[in-house]
């Protein structure tokens, strides 16, 4: 089992490299010749939310598991879908 984070965030990598040394994972690692984070395709939005709603979409995020910006790009997903 890795002890490497699982995950496609680019700051949740960050900040785990910020506080590991690579030397410590030699025999997780593998290299790879095509690009492994692709952001061409991506735009993004910054909302402002008031403390309470941020709160309420925290814990409704959390009782599903999952981050804030995932549940955020469901529901536009979802709306987009319905439009």
């Amino acid at each position: 089992m890795t002890r490497i984070p699982q995950t496609d965030s680019i700051e949740e990598l960050a900040l785990f490299w910020d506080t590991h040394d690579v030397t410590e994972f030699e025999d997780e690692l593998q290299e790879v010749s095509e690009p492994v984070f692709d952001r061409e395709n991506l735009t993004i939005v910054q909302i402002h939310l008031a403390n309470n709603e941020a709160d309420a979409l925290h814990r409704i995020a959390q009782s599903r598991g999952m981050r804030d910006t995932d549940l955020v790009k469901e529901w536009v997903n979802e709306k987009l879908q319905s439009s």
